[in-house]
């Protein structure tokens, strides 16, 4: 009796280790796994496709591929109704939510069952990487999968305004990439790089995306089920137009004005100009129908200059709310013209919660936030108790930091999750933004992506994935598994400094605050030679491990040289705080001209660097603005 207990426990324990180890192969992690301790057992299959999307088609290739691997002959067909055995059966369920599948292996049969040809995309996702895993342990385990999103939008938003647009071939690779996470959209945050017509003085150094561009990546996105949503800032952040003296008259401060931000202009479009109307329809005339999507983001944050300048007087009279939503409005009306529908920052109106029940019910808001404890849970039920449909928008905080801020990033991450789905959204964006030169190379923000991804599609069974791991194996595709770690490592450098910037870390702020004698800084007063050298040999360390580990990724050799230009860069910021704390005061100016010499050849360096790593994804305009950036750093050293 005993010993028949003791079979039956070891079999239940090695069961479950089992059922976890196969869900470390599945990424997003399903909803349901459940295993069985059977295999499955044919050594030939026929694929009865009988889908009209040929969508489909590339992802039953590359399942028919992984059983030839295994050993298994596999026949594609079309004809449903002639018999059959051992198959695997793509089949449609009405009954089943759009975008959700089952997945269910016998012994002799596979299963994929979803509510549309999307939720089969998914399944055979899936099911791929059930066969990955069979590769490495000796059969098909007999399973049954039942899965399904929490968030019907799932989104990644890209910078290409500041000041990185990305070639079509990095583009395209994304689009690859974020299909296989189960991403269903994307946005290309745009200011001034669409090349609108009979506006060239604007983007004319910018290399921006073309009409035909555009269509091209919208095919390519359609391809891949997802949506390609356009997007054009339509209010504030137009610095870009602004500058120009042709559109400096739409400017609602001509010249520098007391804002929130400090003396600011030339930063947002004035709603009393009638002619800020008139470019915005001109925009979207040119901009809308390159796209296929039913949606349009019209931006419209952080109107700071708004009540300050021109609309002075008429925000005094009717409130500054009121003039900001009424302008809104009127942009809506010209996206209504194409039958879009609206998407806009949340920020502006949560000022004026008295409003947001005036936003119409054909609007989508996106409420953003960006440190681990922002108030999602107030600002969404705000969204929720009007009826208004909305997005939960964290970020990937690799903006300002050269190296990223993972685990500040990944608070965020989930605590946007969370509340976005305690709260009903119908999205989840992850913005991917470029301030102050976009220094950070797009692989820093593989991290956030991926664990972003796995909590849009199923937050609970993902919100505590092992993500090194992962970013392992559906990211780097290394073996050996530490390249992972050592790309989340990098990410977190800046907490072995133990100092705490805002919307950036010590490595960006180092050289941005250059000036500032490190005693007097408020942020930076914390800097020790103990951590800075603590901090050197643990970028080292991990960027060593980049290095050495053989990833078989398709951007493996772009990853180790912008990692290297990353970690060259942010080691350069540990130099110069080591050099200002030998100073007397802390300061810049008092370093010693040998000092100084080291810092300036070695940041020449880095700046002929990040001009060659630049275009190993991106187009040249932009590299000029983001390097001016870095030669003022150089120039203040001369």
């Amino acid at each position: 009796m005993q010993k028949s207990l003791l079979i039956t426990l070891i079999f239940q324990f090695t069961f479950l280790i089992n059922g976890q180890e196969i869900r470390k192969h599945l990424f997003p992690t399903p909803e349901i796994v459940n295993l069985t301790e059977k295999l499955f057992s044919p050594t030939q299959l026929t694929i009865i496709y009988n889908q009209e999307d040929k969508r489909l088609m590339p992802s039953i290739l590359e399942v028919q591929n992984n059983l030839l691997q295994l050993g298994i002959n596999v026949d594609i067909i079309a004809n449903r109704y002639a018999y059959h055995a051992n198959t695997i059966e793509l089949k449609i369920d009405p009954n089943k939510n759009t975008q959700s599948y089952t997945i269910d292996i016998n012994q002799c049969n596979i299963s994929i069952s979803a509510g549309s040809s999307v939720g089969l995309k998914y399944g055979l996702i899936s099911l791929s990487q059930v066969l990955q895993y069979a590769k490495e342990n000796d059969g098909i385990p007999c399973l049954y999968i039942a899965d399904r999103p929490d968030f019907e939008r799932r989104s990644i938003m890209l910078d290409i305004s500041r000041d990185k647009v990305p070639t079509m071939q990095t583009l395209y690779m994304l689009v690859d990439k974020f299909t296989s996470w189960k991403i269903n959209e994307l946005q290309l945050y745009t200011e001034h790089t669409f090349a609108y017509e009979n506006h060239e003085t604007v983007w004319k150094n910018a290399s921006p995306m073309t009409a035909e561009q555009i269509q091209k990546l919208d095919s390519y996105c359609k391809a891949n089920f997802i949506d390609l949503v356009p997007n054009q800032n339509s209010f504030g952040h137009m610095k870009r137009w602004l500058i120009h003296e042709e559109y400096e008259h739409l400017a609602e401060l001509t010249k520098p004005g007391k804002t929130i931000w400090g003396m600011r202009s030339r930063n947002s479009l004035s709603p009393v100009e009638p002619g800020s109307l008139d470019l915005m329809k001109d925009l979207y005339a040119q901009l809308i129908p390159n796209f296929s999507s039913q949606y349009f983001n019209i931006g419209c944050d952080e109107t700071v200059e708004l009540g300050v300048g021109k609309s002075k007087a008429l925000c005094a009279e009717i409130g500054k709310g009121r003039v900001y939503l009424d302008f809104v409005l009127e942009l809506k009306e010209e996206v209504d013209k194409y039958d879009k529908t609206v998407q806009f920052w949340g920020d502006i109106i949560l000022h004026y919660p008295k409003l947001i029940p005036e936003i119409p019910k054909d609007m989508i808001s996106l409420v953003w936030g960006y440190n681990p404890n922002h108030p999602f849970d107030k600002e969404c039920a705000k969204f929720k108790e009007a009826g208004l449909e909305y997005y939960v928008c964290p970020g990937t905080s690799t903006w300002n930091s050269i190296l990223g801020r993972n685990e500040h990033a990944f608070a965020n991450l989930r605590n946007a999750a969370i509340n976005g789905n305690e709260y009903d959204a119908m999205g989840y964006m992850i913005t991917n933004w470029g301030d102050q030169g976009h220094w950070q190379p797009l692989s820093t923000s593989y991290p956030t992506f991926l664990y972003g991804a796995g909590l849009a599609w199923q937050t609970d069974a993902n919100i505590d994935i092992n993500i090194a791991d992962n970013l392992s194996k559906f990211v780097l595709n290394d073996n050996s598994e530490t390249a992972g770690q050592a790309l989340v490592n990098l990410g977190n450098a800046y907490l072995q400094t133990g100092v705490e910037t805002d919307n950036s870390n010590v490595f960006h702020q180092l050289l941005i605050r250059r000036k500032q004698p490190l005693k007097s800084d408020r942020w930076l007063n914390p800097v020790s030679k103990r951590d800075i050298d603590k901090t050197i040999d643990y970028i080292n360390t991990n960027m060593a491990i980049i290095e050495s580990v053989p990833m078989n990724c398709i951007d493996a050799d772009i990853i180790k040289a912008e990692l290297a230009q990353a970690c060259a860069l942010s080691l350069h910021a540990c130099q110069l705080a080591l050099v200002k704390l030998q100073t007397s005061n802390t300061d810049l100016a008092n370093i010693s001209q040998e000092d100084r010499n080291i810092l300036i050849k070695e940041l020449e360096e880095i700046i002929k660097g990040h001009e060659q790593t630049w275009m190993l994804r991106n187009r040249i305009g932009g590299l000029s603005d983001s390097s001016i950036k870095l030669n003022r750093v150089l120039n203040s050293y001369k």
